[in-house]
């Protein structure tokens, strides 16, 4: 039997568990967290994306699951759940201790999308313990990600919008802005998944209206990082790892435009978008991979054109988390509408994510030793 049709057949069973424009840019240091400073100095540095190790992690196990591999994917799994439990309780220790450190963070266009890692993180964990038997661990993660998801959707965007500031926020935009794609779908996809084993109409709604908020805002940021891209002087400091999640983000609107297509056929709200949310799931699949190499040619030209050093810095996740949703995503989606070579992209992508996850867990752990981000 072929690689789709197994794929499908253990989807149809319930066995995946998903799983700025500006004259002269500034040159953003993205730290890392520091373990050398004691608890509370770690709390209090914790970068905003944090959780993105949680993320590609636990997308990574997700990858391994799906083509069988299942005792890589569940060593994964354990190190994303301790992770998660990790910063979730250093998360709070600096909620507690540290708001102003939090607040300045929020107000800052280039670390304030970083807070929808936690998001993400939570339902991409939740994914990858989905079972149809034991659906509570899933929902209870999301329950509690989706309050922190409105905050963040409504209080991150009034805050840079009404906030005061020097320059426009624009001047700021980079391809962190996309994590706020990423926490979108990653709620749709926990609602598709439960609605699909369910057949609640409410929570097929929820998926579908979710996923087409975050396909609009996709567009609209992807315009914005765009033009800055092509409006302004190109400094190696200004490309981040984070521009990854420029095709992060369309894999991840793809797993949920899948999951959506599992979805009963009978509910209203399948019927009437089904075929939309097909087509709109392929043109970003193929707009993804049509990003990957001018992606690679980013960083090619900034470490061996420009000669800046590849150190450790939290945002080397977010190269890590985008292959592992493309290759999540081009599995699943290529085996719920048939394309079988789409499958086999998935398939070859899991490698590559999974060396990825080693490159930069080594240079993360050579880092610890001397202070990671300093």
């Amino acid at each position: 039997m072929d690689q789709g049709n197994r794929i499908r057949r253990g989807l149809r069973r319930g066995r995946w568990r998903a799983g700025r424009l500006q004259q002269r840019p500034r040159v953003l240091r993205i730290p890392a967290i520091d373990l050398s400073r004691g608890w509370r100095g770690t709390a209090r540095g914790l970068p905003s994306a944090a959780f993105s190790f949680v993320m590609a992690t636990g997308i990574l196990s997700s990858a391994f699951a799906l083509i069988g591999w299942s005792a890589p994917s569940f060593v994964l799994l354990i190190i994303a759940l301790v992770g998660l439990a990790v910063l979730v309780a250093l998360a709070t220790t600096r909620v507690m201790l540290f708001r102003s450190e939090i607040a300045s963070d929020a107000r800052d266009p280039a670390r304030a999308f970083g807070f929808f890692t936690t998001v993400a993180a939570l339902n991409v964990v939740g994914i990858r313990l989905y079972t149809p038997a034991q659906p509570w661990v899933t929902i209870a993660l999301a329950v509690i990600s989706v309050p922190l998801w409105v905050l963040l959707a409504y209080g991150i965007p009034g805050a840079l919008i009404l906030g005061p500031r020097e320059e426009p926020v624009a001047n700021r935009v980079d391809g962190s802005w996309f994590l706020w794609v990423v926490g979108t779908q990653s709620v749709a996809i926990v609602a598709a998944i439960t609605g699909a084993s369910t057949g609640n109409s409410l929570l097929a709604d929820v998926a579908v209206a979710l996923w087409g908020i975050g396909v609009v805002l996709y567009l609209l940021l992807a315009a914005l990082v765009s033009l800055r891209l092509l409006t302004t002087r190109s400094e190696p400091g200004s490309f981040s790892p984070s521009y990854w999640i420029f095709m992060g983000a369309t894999a991840i609107s793809v797993l949920a435009g899948s999951q959506i297509l599992l979805l009963p056929a009978t509910l209203p709200v399948v019927r009437a978008t089904a075929l939309l949310v097909s087509g709109i799931s392929y043109v970003l699949w193929a707009f993804g991979t049509a990003w990957v190499p001018l992606l690679v040619i980013f960083g090619v030209w900034r470490h061996l054109v420009k000669r800046v050093p590849f150190r450790y810095e939290t945002s080397l996740w977010s190269v890590v988390f985008p292959l592992g949703m493309y290759s999540v995503a081009s599995l699943h989606f290529g085996a719920v509408a048939n394309l079988p070579p789409l499958s086999a992209i998935g398939e070859g992508a899991v490698a590559v994510a999974a060396l990825a996850w080693a490159v930069v867990t080594v240079v993360a752990l050579r880092a610890v030793p001397h202070g990671a981000g300093r």
